[in-house]
């Protein structure tokens, strides 16, 4: 409880005349004794009104509340949240309310003064804008009642507890190629394509006829039948795609809004979108992260919802990329062979512990480095030289670049192709090299 704007403005007034009776007495013209008793009758009344009124306060009954919270939110997308209260309060015109929006979250229209009318609900919005992914509680409402007299205002926290989910936002960052999907992919003559050969799906046992090779005889089989059997084998007829994503120290670099982390999440989900469209099945594993996680390839549009539930929460730790356990995590749990993307950001400092972990893991998968570029150093490459420090800054730079070029050619040089690229066009270009593998037939 707090005393209101006109409680203080009358213990003001009170002072005021205090010190004029004060300053009176001081240079010796004594005002008049009723005067002061006047004064001192003003002052014990307001004390008496104000106990009064503070007692009235405590007496008035706090008012229900209802939160209309949705249950799911986009990561930096405005969003609007309703309050309804209900109340029984016949002389209490308005009441200010703060919801407690949790930490990460923008808000805007808070607090606010609410009208009230006697037997109506009164409605409240206040708009949220959420700065990062994750699960979020919303615990409380804050409440400021006046009292009757409106000399106090009596703060009263309501338990109100709601939650909200905030996914990755691709859908707004890539609304234009989510909305010409299907055109843009007819345009460029995409179309899934068998594998020659014997593919790599069995398809079931036959007998042996001519013109099969020895390779496909199922020996157990044929023991067992006492005649020669044959394995059968068909094309595979759709691809697998796996993503391994880098939740270390690397990637919390930030550029714009977003942290590296996210627009590598990003992009993740726009191209599942597009491949699960093209029939593909799409899976994601991370590491360096708190809980390493691992969701199979699987295919149909409800995969991207389980990609979606699976990442939301997702943060970046402070921990170095450990690319040799990651490699090890890929190749015990996925056996069939598909198109990994690793997406991280490689540095000039980057070892031969990576080149090995992707050698080992090129031998059983196509694998394609996706590496985040910041985008400072573009700028920082095109800002025209001026001052000494612009040199070094220049100079720093390009040497830099020179030798995360050096390392992305090692890496090519194995059979393992780099994709380099600002986070913001990330996406697309993920996009884009996936369609050309696709449409020439590589994957």
């Amino acid at each position: 409880m707090k005393p209101s704007r006109t409680l203080l403005a009358l213990l003001a007034g009170l002072l005021a005349v205090a010190v004029l009776l004060g300053a009176l007495t001081a240079l010796g013209h004594a005002p008049p004794s009723l005067l002061t008793r006047l004064w001192w009758i003003a002052l014990l009344s307001l004390m008496l009104l104000a106990a009064i009124d503070a007692l009235g306060l405590r007496q008035l009954p706090s008012p229900r509340l209802e939160r209309q919270l949705p249950g799911n939110l986009s990561l930096g997308r405005w969003s609007e949240v309703q309050l309804d209260v209900h109340h029984q309060l016949s002389r209490t015109p308005w009441l200010e309310l703060f919801d407690h929006v949790p930490a990460g979250m923008e808000f805007e229209h808070l607090p606010q003064r609410v009208a009230l009318q006697l037997g109506q609900v009164s409605q409240y919005r206040y708009r949220l804008r959420p700065l990062r992914r994750g699960h979020f509680q919303v615990p409380r409402c804050e409440v400021q009642l006046p009292s009757p007299l409106r000399l106090w205002q009596g703060r009263r926290l309501l338990e109100l507890p709601g939650e909200t989910r905030v996914y990755p936002d691709f859908a707004r960052l890539y609304g234009a190629q989510l909305m010409a999907v299907d055109h843009w992919l007819s345009q460029l003559g995409v179309r899934q394509r068998q594998r020659r050969g014997l593919g790599q799906e069995f398809h079931q046992l036959r007998e042996f006829r001519e013109g099969d090779s020895l390779r496909q005889i199922d020996w157990k089989a044929t023991a067992r039948k006492r005649t020669p059997i044959a394995r059968e084998y068909q094309d595979e007829r759709d691809q697998q795609i796996l993503f391994l994503v880098d939740c270390g120290r690397r990637m919390r670099s930030q550029d714009g809004d977003l942290a590296h982390f996210d627009h590598a999440l990003n992009a993740c989900l726009l191209l599942s979108y597009v491949a699960l469209r093209q029939g593909d099945a799409v899976g994601l594993a991370t590491f360096a992260g708190d809980q390493p996680r691992f969701l199979p390839p699987n295919k149909g549009h409800a995969q991207l919802s389980v990609l979606l539930n699976g990442v939301y929460d997702l943060a970046v730790t402070q921990r170095p990329a450990d690319f040799g356990a990651a490699v090890d995590n890929v190749l015990a749990r996925q056996q069939r062979r598909a198109l990994v993307v690793v997406l991280t950001n490689l540095r000039d400092d980057d070892d031969e512990e990576l080149l090995g972990a992707m050698k080992r893991l090129g031998r059983r998968h196509r694998v394609l480095i996706a590496s985040l570029r910041e985008e400072v150093l573009d700028r920082l490459r095109q800002t025209p030289v001026q001052s000494y420090e612009d040199a070094l800054a220049y100079c720093g730079t390009v040497d830099y670049l020179n030798a995360r070029g050096d390392l992305h050619e090692r890496l090519a040089a194995h059979d393992l192709p780099v994709l380099d690229a600002r986070p913001g066009e990330l996406g697309p270009e993920l996009v884009g090299r996936y369609l050309a593998w696709k449409k020439a037939g590589v994957l």
